[in-house]
């Protein structure tokens, strides 16, 4: 089934170029059927390599996802256009009456600040707790997990000595739908300077960790009803996105540590070896499946209703 995008956006034609199933918002209104409408708050720095990124996971599957890009109104753009905003992205304030199946809500480069120091903070705030009556559930994804975490939960994050930055070994735990189908143990990019302590988690009951790493810590954890799914990480970077921070690190003079089990050799920093799409793939399929799709009722108003 497709993906219902905006015409205008910059990923549509490259979507259909990778034989991706994307169908313009002017031909779904022609269709009479229910599709799952997914919003997605998009604060990472580069808007149109994210929007392709998640996308393309989004694809993967039967369903049919109408999806709908959020803007900050506090937030002052630097990497896009604001003609480009406001043609492909809608404000809060025009969707808080509406309701939505799914929600994602992306990492940011802000891990340094304190969350109440980010600058968007307050207004990130109200759509989170507007998801709590509006959305079936949200898919938290890196800096936006912390940030999850920290104010459904009180769950605060701590500071590395040096960038976190590679693919790193995961290992499943537990049976829950959101890992589904997955190797024991898998590979998943990270790329953050915070991270979120096991015990923290740990010590709340609602919480569930269901994939963690020996140096990356907790992945993916869920809340018990599904509401809320926590992601500490980039499952939706691409082959070269790692490469690309690594190589602005540099040239900004950060002096970055080279991503760990990324380039083929680590002698030579421009093979980086793709070993996580087929879990990335996965994990947006089930959150699709069993936190969306199987949850959500067919009469849109009844969402956020017990």
């Amino acid at each position: 089934m497709p993906l219902i995008i905006k015409e205008s956006l910059s990923a549509l034609k490259k979507l259909e170029d990778e034989d991706v199933f994307v169908i313009g918002e002017s031909r779904a209104v022609h269709q009479d059927i229910r599709a799952l409408r997914i919003a997605i708050v998009n604060i990472m720095p580069d808007k149109q390599q994210t929007e392709l990124q998640l996308l393309r996971l989004l694809s993967n599957s039967p369903l049919q996802v109408e999806v709908t890009f959020i803007k900050l109104v506090t937030h002052k753009y630097k990497n896009v256009s604001k003609e480009y905003l406001d043609k492909n992205y809608v404000s809060f304030d025009e969707i808080k009456e509406k309701k939505f199946d799914g929600l994602i809500i992306t990492g940011a480069p802000v891990e340094n600040l304190k969350y109440e120091e980010v600058d968007y903070w307050k207004e990130l705030t109200q759509i989170m707790d507007w998801s709590k009556t509006n959305v079936t559930s949200t898919l938290h994804l890196c800096w936006a997990a912390q940030a999850g975490l920290y104010y459904h939960y009180g769950i605060n994050k701590y500071k590395y000595q040096s960038k976190l930055s590679g693919i790193f070994l995961h290992h499943k735990s537990g049976n829950d739908p959101i890992t589904r189908g997955f190797d024991d143990s898998f590979y998943a990019p990270h790329s953050r300077y915070t991270g979120v302590k096991t015990e923290s988690i740990n010590s709340v009951r609602q919480l569930h960790i269901n994939a963690w790493s020996e140096e990356a810590g907790a992945y993916i954890i869920t809340s018990e009803s599904g509401e809320r799914i926590f992601v500490n990480g980039h499952p939706e970077y691409d082959l070269f996105t790692l490469d690309n921070e690594y190589k602005r690190d540099y040239a900004r003079g950060l002096n970055p540590n080279i991503p760990k089990n990324y380039y083929k050799d680590s002698g030579n920093i421009n093979e980086p070896v793709l070993r996580w799409s087929a879990h990335s793939h996965l994990l947006f399929s089930n959150w699709l499946n069993y936190y969306v799709y199987q949850r959500t009722p067919f009469d849109e108003n009844k969402i956020g209703k017990k």
